[in-house]
């Protein structure tokens, strides 16, 4: 068992919650842990007191613990000494009743091993048990959103000068240059917008893609837009504002009328495009596009609206859960008309991948950054 991997990807977890989890506080947190050894609540409590800085750190912290080590109940204020209790992790692979007599230390070896090669596991085939664990995995997510330079300044230590700030001081200190103010560039929220394949041949992933999009639209709701893609396009950008996942997926579940149908990309793309694209939403954002590139309509309709996306949008991405396959070719008939007009072609097949494709957003929301079209 990969039990270092494992508690080092529990920290990313963190991390990617919102915690201030840097490389000083991961090694502190491994040294910890190796000097009280590996049960439960040893671990709770030597990651709590070298990850945790901030009391708003505590609700994140314990939440990803149990969504990482199983749905046991985390351990309550020690009082004086704790007594030592069994550990009760819920890992994801049966333990042989012959090796439970063996080290004490191996459940919550194999729930840090087995959570880090969930991440890493197609989603399409996950289990029951799996996908139950992948929804908590997915709950305690949070994504930064991205963010773009605005026109407007504000004063700052550092930046440029300030010369209406600096004689404004002037004239309160009597015409003296006490102190120079300085500015800089504000940022503003860069708009990003999810177009999800909902077709028959991308069924297995819809779920976790929605829930994905649900964790996205709620960190940061009044930039980000989510689409359903299949015979017809739907916006459910307001049903995925819901705070609850399971109320949110239910409502995008009523207003999606062609789950499990058909694809026609570039169709659904030319109603998106006439009737939100090109009125504001993909100009200047990031579009990623969730699909496996199976087109049932005319490849050339599609060649067309993938250009005017990406005229428009400031990246284009597009998430292939094929493309994180060994061999893969990218051959069908939409993503060979869809390629030219695509800046990055990524895996888009677990989670793991899925915080790639986070990455490659805020990546290429910044000025100056700029597509390689190639797949990842």
């Amino acid at each position: 068992m990969h039990t270092v991997t494992g508690l080092v990807g529990f920290a990313r977890a963190l991390r990617h919650s919102g915690m201030a989890c840097g490389p000083t506080r991961v090694q502190a947190f491994l040294a910890a842990v190796e000097q009280v050894g590996l049960d439960r609540d040893a671990v709770f409590w030597a990651g709590r007191l070298t990850l945790c800085s901030d009391p708003d750190d505590l609700p994140r912290y314990n939440a990803a613990f149990e969504s990482w080590f199983g749905s046991a109940e985390a351990p309550t204020e020690p009082v004086g000494r704790p007594l030592p209790r069994p550990s009760q992790i819920a890992a994801l692979t049966a333990v042989d009743a012959g090796d439970q007599d063996g080290d004490a230390d191996r459940p919550l070896a194999a729930a840090a091993s087995d959570a880090e090669v969930l991440r890493r596991r197609d989603l399409s085939e996950l289990g029951v048990p799996e996908r139950e664990h992948l929804r908590r995995m997915l709950a305690v997510l949070r994504p930064e959103p991205p963010s773009r330079p605005a026109l407007r300044r504000r004063g700052s230590k550092r930046g440029s000068l300030s010369s209406r700030a600096t004689l404004r001081e002037m004239l309160r200190s009597g015409g003296e240059p006490v102190r120079l103010r300085r500015q800089r560039r504000s940022r503003r929220p860069r708009r990003v917008v999810l177009l999800i394949d909902v077709s028959g041949s991308m069924s297995p992933y819809a779920d976790a893609l929605l829930r994905f999009a649900h964790v996205v639209v709620r960190r940061s709701p009044a930039s980000t837009e989510v689409f359903t893609l299949g015979t017809r396009m739907t916006r459910v950008s307001r049903q995925l504002r819901q705070r609850d996942p399971e109320a949110a997926l239910l409502a995008a579940s009523h207003a999606v009328p062609d789950f499990s149908g058909g694809t026609r990309l570039g169709e659904t793309l030319r109603v998106f495009l006439d009737r939100w694209g090109q009125r504001g939403v993909a100009r200047g954002s990031v579009v990623v596009l969730f699909s496996d590139g199976w087109e049932r309509g005319d490849a050339t309709e599609l060649a067309d609206q993938m250009r005017r996306l990406r005229r428009l949008a400031r990246a284009v991405i597009w998430a292939n859960p094929h493309a994180g396959h060994d061999g893969y070719q990218p051959v069908q008939s939409g993503i060979v008309a869809a390629m030219p007009h695509v800046d990055r072609m990524v895996a888009g097949h677990s989670l793991r991948s899925l915080e790639d494709v986070w990455s490659w957003v805020r990546r290429l929301s910044q000025p100056g950054a700029g597509g390689t079209k190639c797949q990842n």
